[in-house]
């Protein structure tokens, strides 16, 4: 099982321009992990990323990627996995039963520095398919997907996809929908990944595509608004991000290629 580590050099940069042609930002890939399996998303601390897969969570090194540790769920019981944030000591990643109806969700509970499975919460079939989690002013934020076409609810498309506010104690007291316009650049698919920044703004990815998007949350109304698009060298799913020296460096994945892509982002 190869794992290597590709400092960012002239191929990235050229690679980075074939992807954004059209881009005026300067999407700046700075590093590319190969790993040996990428399906869902990544989380990431100070010293470690963390894999996560449909049913499997794999913990690595961030100097040079190597495999410290795996957790497989043996008993079956998950079915969906999706972005995960390191918090508190404990890794949080969204759970959904997709692509069945109705749709289903719990937030699961890691160690992780064992990646033991130390708690679960269920939120039931209310929302939708979290998809992302975190936590901003003391408050929990899970973006709940819904689909057009595979994985949809009946009579339900992706514009039902939402952001929603809990308390410590899971009780729903905000929620916001997405642009329309954004809705129509995710195509069949919806919102798969995403963070709050430290200033409040809001970086997510779509399901397929090559860029994140900024966002704020409204001073009226209920539509996040959508202030900019910017490249990254990851496509879509769920990301993670460090504060690097005062600059965001965002985690992705390439789920063809098994890739964890590390993308400086410029100032936003």
């Amino acid at each position: 099982m190869r794992k290597e580590i590709i400092p960012f050099c002239f191929i990235a940069f050229f690679w980075c321009n074939q992807l954004f042609p059209q881009s005026s930002h300067d999407a700046h890939i700075v590093r590319v992990y190969n790993v040996e399996r990428t399906q869902q998303a990544v989380a990431v601390d100070n010293q470690h990323f963390y894999v996560i897969n449909n049913h499997s969570i794999t913990k690595h090194d961030k100097e040079d990627g190597q495999l410290i540790k795996e957790w497989h769920d043996q008993d079956s019981i998950l079915v969906h996995l999706n972005s995960g944030i390191i918090l508190d000591g404990q890794l949080y990643s969204c759970h959904s039963n997709y692509p069945e109806a109705p749709m289903a969700s719990s937030i699961e509970i890691f160690d992780p520095q064992t990646l033991t499975h130390t708690g679960s919460h269920s939120l039931g079939i209310q929302y939708g398919s979290a998809t992302w989690l975190d936590r901003y002013q003391d408050h929990w934020y899970v973006a709940f997907a819904h689909y057009t076409g595979r994985g949809s609810e009946p009579g339900k498309d992706n514009r039902w996809t939402q952001l929603v506010k809990f308390t410590d104690d899971w009780q729903a007291v905000a929620a916001w929908v997405f642009p329309k316009k954004l809705i129509e650049r995710f195509a069949t698919r919806s919102n798969s990944g995403g963070v709050i920044l430290e200033d409040g703004k809001l970086l997510i990815t779509g399901h397929d595509e090559a860029e994140a998007h900024v966002m704020e949350f409204p001073k009226k109304g209920y539509t996040l608004r959508w202030i900019d698009t910017l490249p990254v060298g990851s496509f879509g799913q769920g990301i993670d991000y460090e504060n690097k020296d005062g600059k965001i460096h965002v985690y992705g994945i390439i789920r063809d290629k098994n890739q964890v892509v590390v993308t400086e982002l410029p100032p936003l």
